[in-house]
């Protein structure tokens, strides 16, 4: 039996450092609501002269050389994000040509938040149907080029970043074997204005217009969102859970989208699981979008919070809406 396998993860985040201080300036809140409100104290942005695949690159090199194997031996590239760094070509083509991978496939994956388990999860399709080998899933983000930093929904959540997995294919003898034991995929299209950019697409081009409407920043239903991204969420974690035939007792970590602070909780509280199973940073480094499961993951690895043998849950809710879950054997 074929069973793919995380064998490597890596992470990266822009140098400059943005306090809650910053961002309340054009806000009437103070740093200590932004907290109470989010969970978040600091995120980090982006320089001026870096993009996604600035960022990607860097959490890509990690995660091979946390595999011990070369770029150039990759043979797939997925990369998710929904801040590319040009509407085209695809950021993964840029992160293939930065990482000397010439025979590797490349593609971007559109999947907001939920963009890492959909790359993970086409991953796991090809490497078990044997079409390849090493498939590195990556995910990057620079939301700060798109927030309105006047807009209190938004303004206070988002930061950049980068994370990656290296996913490889092995035959084992059973279940008990370590692995990605499966993904599930959602989504829901008729609530794709919870969350989105209006302007900047074929529908709505840029125009001085759309420029001065400010709808080319990200737009959040703040409430309904959080409510349907806590019941979805918690109901797929559920089914996931039964469908393995495992407890809440027996998952050793959890590892969710970094959205905020509440809706962890939230998610939580509803599922009837303990919070010291969940790790975040969404403290240090806030909602980094497609990224923030990846690089929170990656954190738990090298600070050793996730252990061989142990089950790892993953979860993630975004634009689209889409959301996922996936469960895996470490």
């Amino acid at each position: 039996m074929r069973r793919s396998r995380i064998i490597g993860t890596g992470s990266y985040l822009p140098s400059r450092v943005v306090g809650n201080e910053e961002v309340s300036r054009p806000l009437r809140l103070n740093a200590e609501a932004i907290e109470r409100r989010t969970g978040i104290r600091t995120r980090r942005w982006a320089a001026e002269d870096e993009a996604s695949s600035d960022l990607a690159e860097q959490a890509a090199r990690r995660a091979c050389e946390a595999a011990g194997v070369s770029p150039e031996s990759v043979d797939a590239i997925l990369l998710s994000t929904t801040s590319p760094d040009m509407t085209f070509p695809s950021t993964a083509c840029l992160l293939q040509q930065r990482l000397h991978a010439p025979r590797a496939a490349a593609f971007d994956v559109g999947a907001s938040c939920s963009g890492f388990l959909y790359g993970l999860s086409m991953a796991d399709a090809f490497l078990r149907s044997g079409q390849y080998r090493r498939c590195l899933v990556v995910a990057a983000e620079v939301k700060s080029r798109f927030l309105d930093p006047s807009d209190e929904a938004t303004a206070i959540l988002f930061g950049d970043g980068a994370g990656a997995a290296l996913v490889t294919v092995e035959e084992v003898s059973g279940p008990a074997a370590p692995g990605i034991l499966g993904v599930r995929l959602y989504a829901d299209g008729s609530r794709y204005g919870m969350i989105s950019m209006p302007a900047g697409g074929s529908r709505k081009p840029a125009s001085p217009e759309t420029v001065r409407a400010h709808e080319h920043t990200i737009r959040i239903q703040g409430v309904p969102l959080f409510r349907v991204a806590v019941k979805r969420l918690a109901e797929a974690v559920a089914e996931t859970l039964k469908e393995f035939g495992v407890g809440v007792s027996d998952i050793g970590r959890v590892v969710f989208h970094q959205a905020n602070g509440r809706l962890l909780s939230a998610v939580l509280e509803r599922l009837k699981m303990p919070s010291e199973k969940m790790y975040s940073v969404l403290e240090r480094f806030g909602n980094t979008s497609s990224a923030s499961l990846p690089i929170a993951l990656d954190y738990a690895v090298r600070e050793e919070r996730i252990v061989p043998g142990e089950l790892v849950l993953l979860g993630t809710f975004g634009g689209g809406l889409t959301w996922a879950t996936s469960l895996v054997k470490w």
